[in-house]
């Protein structure tokens, strides 16, 4: 590799923890060890920056960690870092300590951040995409989408022995504030009889259509499972028009909320980790900016952070499809 076009990076975790993003701290710091660039870790995203909370890291500071969920340099969603003040500071800091490349592991509010402080400072910045929701563009994956995702199908399993044991109908959301991916990939893994996500129209009409379609059937007990951004209303809303609708059924709703952001990673999130964490170091000694480090068809690439923001993964229609199919 020709000469590196950095010497001094930073890394940082910002905004939702997902299982994986210390496998990737663990990479870029080792990679950086590699090249001889110097690494400093900075604690709560860009806070750290502002607050000048930086800490020289070697390949023993990321001992052990690969298997732990979370983020051993914490995460925060930065206010401050949002005003042109607080940048300023950050700024500051970043050149008191010489810093020249800023490795970014987060979503796509972290993507935002890093983009306007490249525009405002020109200090280069990679992103690493680390979100469970899987929904920035420019990935087929991204960091902590497939431990979530199997954290998720394990509790639902769970539950699915308890609604058989009780002939009972439950209502479980999953984690998808704007994406249905979890949801749709879980309810078609664990059988769910329907999966209602915000990408597609739901309609209480047609749920219920499908619950008379399994009484048809000859089902006893259902799963329907339903992401938190469901435009239809909230879970609780729903099991309680199914209720009135269906007196019958015995309703119960569960909700899984944050365990599917924590516990150990999964192999697949340890290895797409690596490989970011090693992409992003590389893609800034390489003189790449302003960019994100991703996977596609198990190849690296990056692409422009303002296309990773802007765009969105698609849910795949013929997972919908076959959903419904296998449902009854």
């Amino acid at each position: 590799m020709n000469e590196s076009a950095v010497k001094k990076i930073v890394v940082l975790t910002s905004g939702g923890d997902a299982p994986g993003m210390n496998a990737a701290l663990r990479a870029v710091v080792r990679t950086a060890s590699h090249y001889n660039i110097d690494c400093y870790g900075v604690r709560e995203g860009f806070n750290g920056l502002i607050n000048n909370d930086f800490t020289k890291m070697g390949p023993r500071s990321v001992k052990h960690i690969i298997s732990e969920g979370g983020t051993i340099l914490r995460s925060a969603r930065s206010l401050q870092f949002k005003t042109p003040e607080g940048r300023k500071k950050a700024y500051e800091n970043c050149l008191q300590h010489g810093i020249e490349g800023i490795v970014c592991i987060g979503g796509d509010g972290t993507f935002r951040g890093a983009k306007v402080f490249y525009e405002e400072y020109g200090i280069r910045v990679i992103g690493v995409p680390g979100t469970i929701d899987n929904d920035i563009f420019g990935t087929d994956n991204t960091i902590g989408y497939d431990t979530a995702l199997n954290t998720a199908m394990d509790a639902i399993d769970k539950i699915r022995d308890t609604a058989t044991s009780h002939n009972r109908v439950f209502f479980v959301e999953v984690m998808g504030r704007d994406a249905g991916f979890i949801a749709l990939n879980s309810g078609l893994a664990t059988g769910a009889i329907d999966i209602l996500i915000p990408e597609r129209k739901d309609s209480i009409e047609e749920l219920f259509a499908t619950f008379e379609r399994a009484e048809k059937a000859g089902k006893s007990s259902s799963i329907v499972v339903v992401a938190e951004g469901e435009r239809m209303g909230s879970i609780y809303d729903i099991a309680k028009a199914t209720q009135n609708s269906f007196p019958q059924y015995d309703i119960r709703v569960a909700v899984l909320g944050h365990i599917q952001r924590g516990g150990s990673p999964s192999c697949a999130d340890r290895v797409l980790a690596s490989r970011l964490g090693y992409g992003a170091v590389v893609g800034l000694m390489e003189g790449k900016t302003n960019v994100m480090v991703g996977m596609q068809s198990n190849r690296m690439v990056y692409t422009a952070i303002e296309e990773a923001i802007k765009k969105h993964n698609e849910i795949d229609q013929d997972l919908l499809k076959i959903s419904e199919i296998l449902a009854i």
